[in-house]
């Protein structure tokens, strides 16, 4: 067997290889975007780990470990909002010099992308069509609609810490988008007052959603400078339909409560 070098497990010349720009010439800036668009497809790969990682945790009720793995994610996510500034060294000519060789593909399509949303508990049925039936995102996202979200992990270990969690909320339909719930409200409340270890859980999950929420936002920005009010990619509105993505709270029982504490 061959000796195993830092180029041979980490698969190097494979890796550096998977930069294919589409662009006559090609135009300078095309890698920076390919490069860093892969990274971020990389670390949504960890952060999808990490998650499933973190329901695992809740589920066994191991709190350690909860906190542990949010502290990680909540690390990604902030690399996540700084490599946008990266992409922001690019002008609008710059981006335009290589654009048209992106055709329809766009961000939109990130599959990854949407199974952390689902996995979060932002589902939406109608995104799972935006993918080819019979295709492996396809099937990842139809997996991912059907599983419990990180919220409904959270519900399962407030149960299991002995908290009368209603059981309608424990047993919802998992395909739909977390809603308020001022039952489970009531409850958050009394462990804000009382329980250290699951307020702790509790304020990690408001750190996700606020620096979800930043990097939405940084997005957004970073759109907007970069082709305005054109139309994105794939023939959404671009920098508008980035818009109407802030500012939805993935976790709203725990934003609700905060003028009841």
């Amino acid at each position: 067997m061959p000796e195993l070098t830092y180029g041979s497990y980490l698969e190097v010349e494979q890796l550096l290889a998977l930069q294919r720009c589409q662009s006559p010439g090609p135009e300078h800036d095309e890698l920076l975007f390919i490069v860093t668009h892969q990274v971020y497809e990389l670390w949504f790969k960890i952060i999808l780990h990490e998650l499933d990682h973190l329901v695992a945790a809740l589920r066994s009720t191991d709190a350690g470990a909860a906190l542990h793995t949010l502290r990680r994610v909540l690390v990604v996510f902030r690399t996540l909002v700084a490599q946008v500034e990266v992409l922001e060294t690019m002008t609008p000519l710059q981006f335009l010099s290589f654009r048209s060789s992106l055709d329809s593909a766009s961000g939109f399509q990130s599959a990854q992308f949407r199974e952390l949303e689902f996995l979060l508990g932002h589902k939406r049925p109608a995104i799972v069509r935006v993918f080819a039936e019979g295709s492996p995102e396809r099937a990842r996202l139809e997996r991912r609609l059907h599983e419990p979200s990180v919220w409904g992990a959270v519900l399962y270990l407030l149960a299991r810490s002995g908290y009368p969690v209603p059981s309608a909320e424990l047993n919802r339909d998992v395909t739909k988008p977390a809603a308020p719930s001022p039952p489970v409200q009531r409850l958050l409340i009394e462990i804000y007052r009382h329980d250290v270890t699951l307020t702790q859980v509790c304020e990690r999950l408001i750190d996700l959603d606020e620096i979800i929420q930043e990097w939405r936002y940084r997005h957004v920005k970073m759109v907007e400078r970069t082709i305005g009010t054109k139309s994105g990619s794939s023939g959404s509105t671009g920098a508008g339909y980035l818009r109407g993505t802030l500012f939805s709270p993935l976790f709203p029982d725990l934003w609700a409560i905060r003028g009841e504490l």
